[in-house]
């Protein structure tokens, strides 16, 4: 996924501008670039995402989102900061966006994200694809190689996380983020503990791996082979 889908990158430095617009080009993206908030909101509407920075000279990139979300306009945003900090990342998911990376960030992963985004915005029947595995996300089901998995509730939904990023490696702390929101009771070993859980249902018809760990960094849902 990239050909066609046009890209609307928002940051007020231009030599980030020109590096965000010749990378995502080269990953096959259309990119159209605004330097600032109010430039943002009238190039929305014309874009499949939207990579927006933190900080902008006139609206923020919180406020960008709030205002986009207040008119309307359903499209998934990637938003970018220097400050590493769970505020300021909480006040940006709130506002409205999808997902969050921290400066500075490897092109890769932010083309990997913005392809997850776009294969959740995508209305191809909400399923998600990974090589044998059907993930239905409205109807809340699992069907590998024709065998419907048995999932909780929680296994679900971490299964649904990696599939809408499958090939990206995600680390503890974004699963946890995701999966389990903002429970701060709940520690870096029940992410172990659920992708056990999920890999043993995956693996119960004698399936290839597909749930991987990556030493030191985290989990990643590939298609075998």
């Amino acid at each position: 996924m990239g050909s066609n889908r046009r890209i609307l990158v928002v940051d007020d430095d231009p030599a980030i501008l020109r590096a965000l617009r010749r990378g995502l080009t080269l990953e096959g993206f259309e990119v159209a670039v605004a330097e600032c908030g109010e430039a943002a909101l009238k190039g929305a509407a014309g874009a499949d995402a939207i990579v927006l920075d933190v900080s902008l000279p006139d609206l923020s990139g919180i406020e960008v989102c709030r205002t986009l979300q207040d008119e309307g306009v359903q499209v998934p945003i990637l938003m970018l900061s220097a400050l590493d900090e769970v505020a300021d990342r909480v006040a940006g998911l709130a506002a409205g966006a999808d997902d969050y990376l921290v400066k500075p960030f490897d092109l890769t992963e932010l083309a990997l994200r913005l392809r997850a985004l776009l294969r959740r915005a995508a209305p191809a029947g909400g399923r998600l694809r990974v090589g044998a595995l059907v993930v239905d996300p409205q109807a809340r089901r699992a069907v590998l190689g024709g065998r419907e998995l048995a999932l909780t509730r929680r296994e679900f939904d971490l299964l649904e996380v990696l599939a809408f990023n499958a090939g990206m490696v995600l680390s503890r702390s974004v699963l946890l983020e995701r999966v389990w929101g903002y429970d701060f009771q709940v520690t870096d070993n029940a992410v172990d503990t659920f992708v056990g859980y999920l890999r043993r249902k995956l693996e119960a018809g004698g399936e290839p791996r597909m749930l991987h760990t990556v030493r030191g960094v985290g989990f990643v849902l590939r298609a075998p082979g």
